[in-house]
């Protein structure tokens, strides 16, 4: 029987690929964009059901659970991140800025598997998109700080996440996808998005029914915390 994914943020990057990846690999892919118009390469994978999804809008999250109230998954992934400002100085930094970028990186990603644990099967996978850069123990300098510590929030909120799941079994993943050439990678990093989406695809099926809390990067090696 096919595998099922719920994957939170589709339309471009890493998302997509992994939409690409899970499809071609035969999954049965439930996938969410924020904007249905500009997810044209999306809508081309035949049998990919598509869903609109502002992670950060919490009426827009209920909508989306009553629309798929019933489904059961397998897996739940959420891939919702932004750089935070240009500048990524503490001092420059608005509480707009702050609010925004902790919302969307650490809480909405978490607040939304807590409203869709239930439709995770019992021993089934929830991932969120992490980075090494959240890695406290190997951070060692203020670039990206901002982003940094909304990641390391992230790896935070997921272990309480895990430890409020236990009696269900399932098993999370923090996934570092590498430095990616996307959007937000740059040209200058060297991964391509397949490669990268292969290897968290792999995680997947390789920590199915661990019921571990995982922080690993898309070729399983393990990251500090």
């Amino acid at each position: 029987m096919a595998k099922s994914i719920l994957l939170i943020g589709a339309s471009r990057g890493l998302g997509l690929g992994l939409a690409k990846q899970l499809h071609a690999d035969g999954w049965q892919v439930t996938a969410t964009v924020r904007d249905p118009q500009r997810a044209e390469e999306l809508r081309a994978l035949d049998g990919v059901r598509i869903e609109t999804l502002d992670i950060d809008d919490a009426g827009a999250l209920e909508a989306l659970h009553q629309r798929l109230r019933g489904e059961l998954y397998d897996v739940l992934f959420v891939n919702a991140g932004i750089s935070g400002p240009q500048h990524q100085s503490l001092s420059a930094a608005t509480q707009a800025e702050l609010g925004q970028l902790f919302m969307t990186n650490a809480v909405a990603p978490v607040r939304l598997a807590e409203r869709f644990a239930a439709q995770v099967r019992e021993g089934g996978t929830v991932a969120f998109m992490s980075s090494i850069l959240g890695s406290i123990a190997l951070n060692d300098s203020s670039y990206l700080s901002l982003y940094k510590a909304s990641k390391a929030a992230l790896n935070c909120l997921a272990r309480g996440f895990h430890a409020e799941q236990s009696e269900r079994r399932l098993t999370v993943l923090s996934l570092h996808p590498g430095w990616v050439r996307t959007d937000m990678g740059g040209q200058d990093a060297p991964l391509d998005v397949a490669t990268s989406c292969a290897g968290l695809a792999r995680q997947l099926v390789e920590h199915a029914d661990s019921g571990k809390h995982l922080y690993i990067d898309y070729a399983g090696e393990a990251l500090p915390w």
